[in-house]
């Protein structure tokens, strides 16, 4: 298991946590997450080629004694203050994909905003303009 992620670990490891607290990730959030990894300014530097066992990485951390706590400290610990918004925006988008969000999605933005010590005026900001993004017309 790391003791540290680098930044882009720490954003990959919030989105593929999200899609799998609901034991259902779906090829919808797989394909968000790919886009993120390979579209937004904060993975300009990321191997796209490396998403695949970073989530694998992921997993072990996950499936670990108290997993879930573990993979929330190593989150927060990994990432600079300007990237927890980001960090948790991105999570968000995730978890709304696919045009729903699971009660275990959102406990798990709940942890991770805690985790990341977000004010809840952000924090409904960031899940406000998640939703928006993905509505329907």
């Amino acid at each position: 298991m790391p003791e540290t992620l680098t930044p882009q670990q720490a954003l990959i490891y919030a989105m593929i946590t999200t899609s799998a607290s609901d034991n259902a990730m779906n090829d919808t959030e797989l394909r968000r997450i790919g886009w993120v990894v390979k579209e937004l300014p904060a993975f300009q530097d990321f191997d796209e080629t490396r998403l695949i066992a970073e989530a694998q990485s992921c997993a072990e951390v996950v499936s670990g004694p108290d997993g879930l706590n573990t993979v929330l400290d190593l989150i927060a610990a990994s990432l600079p203050t300007d990237l927890r918004e980001t960090a948790y925006v991105l999570a968000a988008e995730v978890a709304v994909a696919d045009l729903k969000s699971s009660p275990e999605e959102r406990r798990f933005l709940e942890l991770l905003a805690n985790r990341l010590r977000l004010d809840q005026l952000t924090v409904a900001a960031l899940t406000r303009a998640a939703v928006a993004r993905h509505r329907i017309a």
